[in-house]
């Protein structure tokens, strides 16, 4: 594969501002006075954008739209938020042959999860309007008879997550013999969410001609595996997220607080209560956390949805209903189900658990502070997880600030100004007189001062401010690292392993775990050729524990017992659920006694 490529800038990795700057050559010097008009757009396009208030393009539609109008493959590296969207549906449209009335799609966009593929659909439909441009999403989820009469009726583009594509293929009803254009979006999340396979078989019956472009947040091997094999002398554009200015803050503020685990939902529901989001978005690792968070948060009098893989699309879309018309104001979801999210509204994004990866973090903070807006990312941190919050913090280039949790009075003190903030905008507005009925009276008895507190104590208790926030949670100091680790081996896999090969050996064979520690078993063993940095490094890249952090490892001929402590059991076993040991599906459970 030849690459035309098209960089300059050295990109910055700290996640904290989702403004791009594309990576340009020298000879491109004037960026900043390009407007739409000069990318030689159709008319019915620059009508749109100009009706939707599209001024200029952003970093990436610069880049990408001038050699997909030229008709050559593309290669795009830039984050959600980016603009990415526009910067293929434009090229798409423009492309679009007029006086079509033809069945088959000119255009396959394949996206990763049926919320992305709603969103694209509606994009591109807003920016294809005026040319009657036919969009259909196809997903799981919904009734497929209307897919199908839409499809028979003839599409223009078709915006598709994987699994829905195929089955359409497989029907006969989805055929691609006219294809123009095919888009992969956000092509990493597609293969972290097992649809390698399922975009090989799509693309392998696209015909030979048409053109392609893929997008990615991220470049892994896989990626540039597929860009091998399906890309033809691909211009390659990368968007480096624009570092703020010297004495600026960043768009995103990160914060991150130490709590113990028992405290970690009050402590959420301080730092919620402090922050007062307009909406936020509560990360957790598993189904059971969310649903058990969700029901705590709601117990505690906020408006909180829960989201994950567990849910039908009818759930998932009552849902999502909710938190757009601000009915809910906390929605807690699980990685998966939050993929190709994007409500406008949000302003904080909270990682309840330290994410295992810093790929992983910046996905996740990356859905704030978009469009020039101001964002918050805040992360809880057990104890354990500190050495994981390290490693994204050098990675991201210590943007990351740990705080000391908000005390009673920080909170009494953010509630009494939310109640003069409430009282002030009642009064700006003027609308009072309807309760003149209730002050004149008492003011024949009581001062009028008197009468103004006894009014803010009421309002400031109906607003929760009476709520069990009385007991202060204690404080974690957490201990600095021992010398010689150096921050590097993050993930502590050969400490683990050494650990794993002594119980191997036998030493603590026939004892019961040691203190504060328990034993899990593990349905694979030496049959299934598993050796104990098998074992370590699936429970450390699965799961929040680091590989020194497991204890003693025995491997029998049929299973495995690996010692963790107790109070990361359940994480352990819930992070294993469904994963593979040596390419094997193994139960993980407590060990019976």
């Amino acid at each position: 594969m030849t690459e035309n490529t098209v960089e300059g800038a050295v990109e910055n990795t700290a996640p904290e501002t989702p403004e791009a700057t594309a990576e340009t050559t020298p000879e491109t010097t004037a960026e900043d006075t390009t407007t739409f008009a000069d990318l030689e757009l159709r008319p019915e396009l620059l009508r749109a954008l100009s009706a939707l208030g599209y001024e200029e393009p952003t970093a990436i539609q610069r880049e990408a739209i001038p050699p997909l109008l030229a008709g050559n493959d593309l290669l795009g590296m830039a984050a959600t938020g980016t603009g990415k969207t526009a910067a293929f549906a434009l090229p798409i449209l423009q492309g679009l042959p007029s006086g079509r009335g033809g069945v088959n799609p000119s255009a396959l966009v394949l996206v990763p999860t049926r919320e992305l593929a709603l969103q694209v659909s509606e994009a591109v439909h807003r920016y294809g309007r005026d040319l009657g441009a036919r969009v259909l999403p196809i997903y799981g989820g919904q009734p497929i008879g209307r897919q199908l009469r839409a499809l028979e009726r003839g599409v223009d583009v078709v915006v598709a997550t994987p699994g829905r594509a195929l089955d359409h293929m497989g029907r006969g009803t989805l055929v691609l013999d006219d294809l123009r254009m095919v888009v992969l979006d956000e092509a990493d999340e597609m293969l972290d969410m097992g649809f390698a396979e399922d975009i090989e078989a799509i693309v392998e019956e696209t015909p030979e001609e048409r053109q392609m472009v893929l997008f990615s947040a991220t470049m892994p091997d896989r990626i540039n595996g597929i860009a091998r094999r399906h890309l033809r002398d691909p211009i390659r554009v990368r968007i480096a997220r624009e570092a703020p200015a010297p004495g600026e803050a960043p768009k995103v503020r990160q914060s991150a607080y130490v709590v113990a685990r028992p405290h970690k939902p009050a402590a959420l529901g301080r730092v919620l209560d402090v922050e007062a989001p307009s909406a936020a978005l509560v990360f957790c690792r598993t189904r059971e956390e969310v649903d058990q968070l969700t029901e705590t948060l709601n117990a505690r009098g906020y408006r909180a949805e829960a989201l994950h893989g567990g849910m039908s699309q009818e759930q998932r879309d009552r849902v999502m209903g909710r938190m757009r018309n601000g009915t809910a104001d906390l929605l807690v979801a699980t990685d998966v189900a939050a993929r190709g999210l994007d409500l406008e509204q949000l302003s904080h994004v909270v990682n309840y658990n330290v994410p295992s990866a810093t790929e992983s973090y910046v996905h996740r903070i990356g859905r704030v502070g978009r469009a020039g807006r101001e964002g918050v990312a805040i992360t809880l941190v057990e104890p354990r997880e500190h050495r994981m919050l390290k490693t994204i913090r050098r990675e991201t280039k210590g943007q990351i600030t740990v705080e000391k949790l908000p005390t009673v009075a920080d909170l009494r003190t953010r509630r009494l100004e939310m109640t003069r903030a409430a009282l002030y905008e009642n009064l700006v507005e003027d609308d009072l007189e309807r309760f003149r009925a209730v002050v004149e009276p008492l003011t024949d008895e009581y001062d009028v001062m008197e009468i103004a507190l006894a009014a803010v104590k009421l309002a400031h208790e109906a607003s929760g401010a009476a709520a069990d926030e009385e007991q202060e949670i204690p404080e974690i100091t957490v201990r600095p690292e021992r010398g010689g680790r150096d921050g590097r081996d993050t993930r502590g896999r050969q400490g683990g392993v050494g650990r794993g090969e002594r119980g191997e050996r036998g030493d603590r064979r026939g004892r019961g775990p040691a203190g504060g520690m328990t034993r899990l078993f593990v349905g694979v063993g030496r049959n299934s050729r598993v050796r104990p940095q098998d074992l370590v490094g699936a429970i450390a890249g699965e799961s929040p524990l680091s590989g020194r952090e497991i204890g003693a490892i025995e491997i029998a001929d049929r299973f495995s017992l690996v010692e963790v402590p107790e109070n990361a059991a359940d994480d352990v076993i819930d992070a294993l659920k469904g994963s593979t040991i040596k390419g094997k599906r193994a139960v993980v459970r407590r060990e019976r006694y």
